[in-house]
């Protein structure tokens, strides 16, 4: 992260990447000294609610993040950047997207918790966009153009106001990552049971073992002894109302009515408490590992890998059989994950998996037979996408192999 006093001196000219955090209510005029050189504007946590129509004339700009602001409408000048892909304005006031505001090279738009309505009918005229980030908004439907969304992979609508469900986007052709729950026409009477509820005081949280865009999940231990639970477990707190994802409590019945599987971690009991909801859950072993890392902004929808990093077609094969297995119990059960990934994955050196993650899970039941199936069908793309990463970090020595080959006939 830069500072203004930076910028100011000219210390920051010529720069490809900014990021300034400083409460600014008003945009800096000495960013448009960079004109010729910037890529990523990041404008994220201050209180900035216009851009200057001068941003136009950033050649190379790519990326503008303005996250946690005070806008209110989408800025019309984004639209007017020649190679602008990447916009993000989660959690700020907006409730109105002008036409004109979505560039026509748009490959990814992230709107999450915003007071959207409508949006325009344009953006079914964005024929790269593959991610599109709409959960927490106003929105009662969407435009009929998206159907011509061709590119798009991966759409986030939970908690929202839609009340039919979206048809046209269950039949796109490359979509593979779907998150619908919270809207009114998905609403479900059921409410699981199938653990119990406990108190938050009855156990205490101890050190931080990952978070993610729903929550923190923490090891912790039982303040007194649970006679049918082991004695250390993790607790994964919810974050707020609404998420990137959806409502926790969505995610929550979903991970619940899913049940337990030998790969998915198992739910122990939970706390449902007026601020506090949290999921008690086994504490997964230590020599666990994240399997992938998440997408980076060149990949867009795609698992990342650290450098170097390959597995043996043996233990690919036995990871694929595996996730084949959770995927066949998940729609067994009416649940869609929507965020099938390698780095929603935990494996051991043997090659066990654990998955998890369920911040975009969506229970189904309530759909049409049609619409049940074309849910399916989206997420079994997810699963050939996540066959095809793991088939990009193979041994070398196994690209010619037969196990090899029959995997990639599965994507």
């Amino acid at each position: 992260m830069q500072t203004l006093s930076q910028l100011q001196s000219g210390e920051l000219s010529g720069i490809t990447h900014l990021k300034l955090s400083e409460s600014l209510t008003t945009f800096p005029l000495e960013i448009l000294s960079l004109a010729e050189s910037l890529e990523v504007l990041d404008l994220s946590n201050n209180q900035l609610s216009s851009l200057p129509d001068e941003l136009e004339t950033f050649s190379k700009l790519k990326i503008v993040f303005a996250s946690n602001n005070r806008f209110t409408t989408l800025p019309p000048v984004l639209g007017r950047c020649p190679n602008l892909e990447m916009v993000g304005f989660k959690a700020n006031q907006i409730n109105n997207v002008p036409a004109d505001s979505l560039p026509k090279r748009l490959r990814w738009l992230i709107l999450t918790d915003n007071q959207i309505p409508s949006l325009p009918d344009s953006l079914g005229e964005r024929p790269r966009l593959q991610k599109l980030a709409l959960a927490g908004n106003r929105l009662t439907a969407l435009p009929s153009t998206m159907v011509n969304l061709h590119n798009l992979e991966l759409v986030r609508i939970s908690a929202n106001q839609l009340a039919q469900c979206p048809d046209a986007l269950l039949s796109l052709p490359k979509l593979a990552w779907l998150a619908f729950a919270g809207n009114p026409f998905c609403q479900s009477d059921i409410s699981i049971q199938s653990v119990p509820k406990v108190k938050a005081t009855s156990f205490t949280l101890q050190e931080t073992l990952g978070q993610g865009a729903s929550g923190v999940i923490s090891k912790a231990t039982w303040n007194q002894p649970q006679p049918t639970l082991p004695q250390d477990i993790a607790v994964k707190v919810f974050k707020g109302e609404v998420t990137s994802d959806g409502y926790p409590e969505d995610e929550l019945q979903a991970c619940l009515k899913v049940g337990n599987h030998p790969n998915l971690v198992q739910s122990l009991a939970q706390v449902h408490e007026e601020g506090y909801l949290a999921l008690i859950m086994n504490l997964i072993p230590a020599h666990y590992k994240n399997l992938g890392l998440p997408p980076c902004l060149n990949s867009c929808t795609r698992d990342t890998f650290e450098p170097g990093f390959t597995l043996p077609i043996k233990m690919i094969e036995k990871i694929v059989t595996q996730m084949e297995e959770v995927f066949e119990h998940l729609h067994s059960n009416q649940v869609c994950h929507g965020d099938l990934y390698a780095h929603n994955t935990l494996v051991d050196e043997t090659g066990n998996i654990i998955f998890g993650d369920f911040g975009a899970a969506t229970m189904y039941h309530m759909l049409s037979s049609q619409q049940q199936n074309q849910v399916r069908i989206i997420e079994e793309r997810a699963l050939k996408y996540f066959i095809d990463d793991l088939l990009s970090i193979c041994a070398k020595q196994d690209i010619n192999s037969q196990k090899y080959k029959t995997l990639r006939n599965k994507t």
